[in-house]
């Protein structure tokens, strides 16, 4: 099962509770009547998913719906374990951050069978009838987005790039899908590894990347608490002078842009994509005329140029 996308393919925890059920973490929040009862799957713990779950978490409860919500850890079999229990505890309905588009398959099929509609965050599938709706992350227009501030830097000069990446899987193949696609041709791709969404990996990733490519331009990093490791392994060695892109918006991240660590970085607010996804399947669950089936998450490019135009990234 492939995202939809402009360009094929589209897309884009943590506050649980100690009660281990099946594959991962679930916890139920949320102060409602029961009137309405959500399921959130979460795919990893950065800090994207921390927020992400934290904006679910309050905007169910500010809409009066319970919520359970369990974390996949980035592992498909764990999704699918999870889904099973959402649906033994009977839920309204499924909201899901996907660890690979791959694993919806198997996921929407279960859900279905259940009669339990699914609304899918950060991605969307070729055939919408089959979920509820969808909060849409482009993410290869991320990437795009990165790779276009590059070229406009490079200015034509012939330059070297290197790519951290994350995880396999959708979020960072459409990530650096993306970046790749839409750099120049002056601009050559000569490094690209994940580093897993991890920074320690990441860091060790960067050390490597460097001593290999000394003269190394830029850098595009999958997220932001990666992209600062990196900026701290090629500071140390001596490579103060490589421009790093990334993704996200975090406050961290819009720190690092204001001083220089971090060149530019695209914002893409786990806060909006929570609150979307919430307030959208309990209005498409009633069937509201004004709610729509998919909504795209705005995008904002951030340098020091333009740092107040970026959304808050993360709910307090």
């Amino acid at each position: 099962m492939k995202p939809i996308a402009r360009t094929r393919r589209t897309a884009a925890a943590s506050f649980v509770g100690a009660a281990l059920v099946l594959s991962g973490c679930s916890s139920q929040s949320g102060s409602g009547d029961g009137s309405v009862t959500l399921g959130f799957v979460n795919g990893a713990n950065t800090h994207f998913h921390s927020c992400l779950l934290k904006s679910v978490e309050q905007t169910a409860k500010a809409e009066g719906a319970t919520l359970y919500s369990a974390n996949s850890k980035q592992d498909a079999g764990a999704e699918l374990s999870n889904i099973e229990d959402m649906i033994s505890r009977n839920v309204d309905a499924l909201i899901v951050q996907t660890v690979n588009t791959d694993a919806l398959e198997g996921d929407i099929a279960k859900a279905r069978k259940a009669g339990i509609p699914i609304y899918l965050t950060s991605v969307a599938t070729d055939d919408m009838s089959e979920v509820l709706g969808a909060a849409v992350v482009d993410l290869e227009k991320v990437g795009g987005l990165d790779a276009g501030w590059v070229a406009k830097d490079a200015a034509g000069a012939e330059v070297s790039v290197g790519v951290v990446a994350g995880a396999p899987g959708a979020a960072s193949d459409l990530l650096v899908g993306g970046f790749v696609k839409a750099l120049p041709a002056n601009a050559k791709v000569v490094a690209n590894q994940p580093g897993m969404f991890n920074p320690a990996k990441a860091q060790d990733v960067a050390e490597n990347m460097i001593q290999a490519h000394p003269d190394l331009d830029y850098a595009f990093v999958a997220n932001e608490e990666m992209a600062l490791a990196v900026r701290k392994a090629f500071d140390a060695a001596g490579a103060k002078g490589v421009k790093i892109v990334s993704v996200n918006g975090t406050e961290d991240g819009l720190a690092a842009v204001r001083d220089g660590r971090l060149a530019a970085t695209v914002s893409n607010s786990a806060l909006t994509i929570g609150q979307t996804a919430v307030k959208s399947t309990i209005g498409l669950l009633a069937k509201e005329e004004k709610v729509d089936k998919i909504t795209e998450i705005p995008l904002v490019l951030v340098t020091k140029d333009n740092l107040s135009e970026a959304p808050q990234y993360c709910p307090e």
